[in-house]
């Protein structure tokens, strides 16, 4: 008797499910590769893979010579239109009270007021050069976009980047917070899944823990694998139980439908069949007895009863020829507990 186990039939909540494997992913923005829009040498890189950085935090820093020798050049001549446009200025005063009393051409005044805007343009332009030099300059060092996890490193210090046409990526960073679960449903059950329905779902590592969920999204795009069409389900996870989890961890996802009360209902391990039908093995004054039994909805760990059992019957669990020998040698006894 050691190999059963025996429960009490009962009443309790049971829901239509939908099985489904998945994957782990990054959601949208959660996973940025980081790179530089300047071109130079790696001086310094501040992170390795595996660390958690803050936004904000330095990453790597290049090699600025070439740029900060520009800013320099740009303040210079943007310092040269400035003292070109004061004496254009003072000029042009001069001249406007020279002409008032009519003692240079207008000629003289219009070429006046022409060198003193040419003046005033030259200064504008020398001062964008002079943002342009500084803002290239402050690209020489790379900061974190957003808090996370340094998934991996592209470069190593002392190489050079060219960032010529595409921005080369420095580290990969992860939000591990900013998760979601892309579950593969079968065609034919994608009809029932719908946005807000419940899940939860288990990841190999943490096989004893159950992760909530809820579906977000269903993409319209079929993926076919093996001649099996599924269907990518999202599901946004609610609650991850304090434990980590990473990009690309496989699951096993039950999708919640609908959802019965107070149904009578055993454990899935407790219905036998046999030729067709289903049964419920059940102990009754220290005797195990089959009963036949109409089953309704099933979900991971319960089937609902709805004929052949009551409530608070003992439903013996337990290998099924185990039970069958059980029974038979329970009929020998009576047999030869009748025979005079």
């Amino acid at each position: 008797m050691n190999a059963l186990q025996i429960v009490p039939v009962t009443r309790r909540d049971i829901g239509s499910t939908v099985i489904a494997t998945g994957i782990i992913k990054p959601s949208v923005g959660s996973e940025v590769r980081v790179g530089c829009r300047v071109s130079g040498i790696v001086n310094k890189l501040h992170v390795s893979v595996g660390d958690y950085i803050n936004k904000g935090q330095l990453l790597a820093e290049l090699d600025h010579t070439e740029l900060e020798a520009r800013y320099n050049q740009a303040t210079a001549s943007m310092k040269n239109a400035q003292a070109k446009l004061q004496y254009a200025k003072v000029d042009v005063e001069r001249k406007r009270e020279l002409s008032k009393e009519s003692l240079i051409s207008q000629n003289e005044l219009d070429e006046a007021e022409r060198a003193y805007d040419v003046a005033k343009s030259e200064l504008e332009q020398s001062e964008a050069n002079l943002d342009y030099a500084r803002i290239q300059q402050e690209y020489t060092r790379i900061n974190a976009p957003i808090s996370g996890v340094v998934a991996s490193v592209s470069t190593q210090e002392g190489e050079t980047v060219a960032a010529s046409f595409a921005a080369p990526t420095f580290v990969t960073i992860i939000d591990l917070n900013r998760l979601e679960l892309w579950a593969y449903v079968d065609e034919t059950d994608i009809g029932r899944i719908n946005e807000g329905q419940q899940a939860f779902f288990t990841v190999d590592t943490y096989t004893d823990t159950d992760f909530e969920g809820k579906v977000t999204a269903i993409y319209p795009k079929a993926e076919i694998q093996d001649n099996v069409v599924n269907y990518v389900t999202i599901l946004e996870i609610i609650d991850s139980q304090g434990k980590i989890l990473r990009p690309d961890m496989t699951t096993t996802v039950t999708i919640f439908l609908e959802k019965k009360e107070n149904v009578l209902a055993v454990p899935n391990n407790a219905i036998q069949r046999e030729e067709g039908q289903k049964y419920v093995y059940v102990s009754q004054n220290d005797q195990i007895i089959k009963k036949q039994v109409k089953v309704g909805w099933k979900d991971k760990r319960y089937t609902e009863i709805l004929e052949g059992l009551k409530e608070g019957e003992k439903a013996v669990i337990g290998d099924l020829d185990l039970l069958k020998e059980l029974i038979t040698n329970q009929i020998i006894r009576r047999q030869n507990d009748s025979t005079p």
